[in-house]
């Protein structure tokens, strides 16, 4: 499928253009990340204790504020999860402790925070409590174990639903439920209380493993860019792999700054995504290299700066098609998915952007430069064929032979 018919943009000629968009836009993300003093770690990375709670209206950040400060608890900070709407904010405590038990007093005293700040009852809260223990409570009120396992089901279906997503107002909510008897209820108002928040999940990460996976991550992504290095070098020659991976460089260096503009954190979910941009890249740049390599066969009399726009302007299509499709799915993600996946998507739909511009207006303009430059100083300043160099060589070969 033709997506451009016979396209003749002269790219090579505006590499200057592009240069200036690239460094423009490389600056900005730099400047971003050292007025923020570097990129913002997850708590992947940094380690410490992240809860997320839900709230049945909207939370009073200074109320939460003031009450873990009385807590003495130092270094929170409080971030709106999701949509405004949805009441959910994301507290998250830096610690420097090693082991679970300090790490978890941290959860215990946001906890406490939270309950003696809202007045949450000594009781068990039952937005947070799953199904196995619900149906243990019934069965010990005297109800048949069937009976509370599927009333159970339904109440925590009818408990996780939008609107409510988690929280209800009152137990006798549970009276719309099907299965769902006042013996039922009196027993939950008995052993369950019914704070105005829920908290949703928890996560714990020692300050040490938070170091030992920012390496690693590190490691990955430079191990990953050494071995495209070497892989291309030898499948076309060393400029091609060189131009290659300044190219996913310059994609990586953007997608981190905007990830710094829009202060998002670095989580193991965007170490992810940014593999996973330097793979497609890669990809993308290949398929026009490998046009290169062809057409410089082909077009021996041509320059090299034109072989590499013909080369280019070939596999427009190829590389919009291939690009568009794959940006409107993960725009997708970015739009419906959800929190859990908005982080990805988000890296991705900038990279691939940044992605596909890098392969056709960073990498082989990288590369016919050089070209340009080498060609031109071996033959003393006067612009040389695609395969003038190599025919030279041959002829000079079959020279010598005859000589002999």
């Amino acid at each position: 499928m033709e997506f451009f018919q016979r396209p003749n943009i002269d790219w090579i000629s505006k590499k200057w253009h592009f240069i200036l968009a690239s460094i423009l836009l490389s600056t900005v993300g730099i400047v971003s990340l050292i007025a923020k003093g570097g990129p913002r770690y997850g708590v992947d990375f940094r380690g410490g204790t992240v809860v997320e709670v839900k709230f049945r209206e909207t939370p009073p950040l200074d109320r939460i504020r003031a009450a873990l400060d009385a807590q003495g608890l130092s270094g929170i900070t409080l971030q709106q999860f999701g949509d405004a709407a949805n009441n959910e904010i994301l507290i998250s405590l830096d610690l420097t402790a090693e082991s679970e038990t300090e790490l978890d007093a941290g959860r215990q005293a946001i906890l406490a925070a939270l309950a003696q700040e809202f007045g949450a009852s000594e009781k068990p809260s039952w937005h947070e409590a799953g199904a196995s223990s619900l149906t243990d409570h019934l069965a010990a009120a005297g109800i048949d174990a069937d009976q509370a396992r599927t009333a159970v089901a339904a109440m925590i279906a009818f408990r996780d639903a939008p609107p409510r997503s988690g929280l209800i107002a009152g137990f006798d909510d549970l009276r719309q439920v099907q299965g769902v008897t006042p013996q039922m209820i009196q027993a939950f108002q008995d052993g369950y209380s019914l704070p105005s928040f829920a908290v949703r999940n928890v996560e714990l990460v020692g300050p040490k493993v938070g170091a030992t996976l920012r390496r690693q991550a590190l490691m990955a992504t430079l191990l990953g860019l050494g071995s495209m290095l070497v892989y291309i070098a030898f499948r076309f020659e060393w400029i091609f792999g060189l131009a290659a991976v300044i190219a996913v460089l310059h994609d990586v260096v953007i997608t981190v700054g905007f990830l710094s503009l829009f202060d998002r954190e670095i989580s193991l979910t965007i170490i992810a995504s940014l593999l996973t941009l330097v793979g497609f890249s890669v990809n993308d740049t290949i398929v026009v290299f490998d046009r290169i390599r062809e057409n410089v066969r082909l077009m021996r009399r041509e320059r090299f700066a034109h072989v590499a726009n013909v080369s280019i302007n070939q596999t427009l299509s190829r590389t919009v098609l291939t690009s568009g499709l794959a940006f409107l799915t993960v725009l997708s993600l970015f739009l419906f998915g959800g929190e859990v996946l908005n982080g990805f998507a988000f890296t991705l739909v900038v990279g691939i952007l940044i992605g596909t511009y890098s392969s056709v207006a960073v990498a082989s303009p990288l590369v016919a430069s050089w070209q340009e430059y080498a060609q031109r100083d071996r033959r003393g300043g006067a612009p040389v064929r695609a395969g003038r160099e190599q025919g030279k060589a041959k002829r000079e070969k079959v020279k010598v032979g005859a000589k002999a």
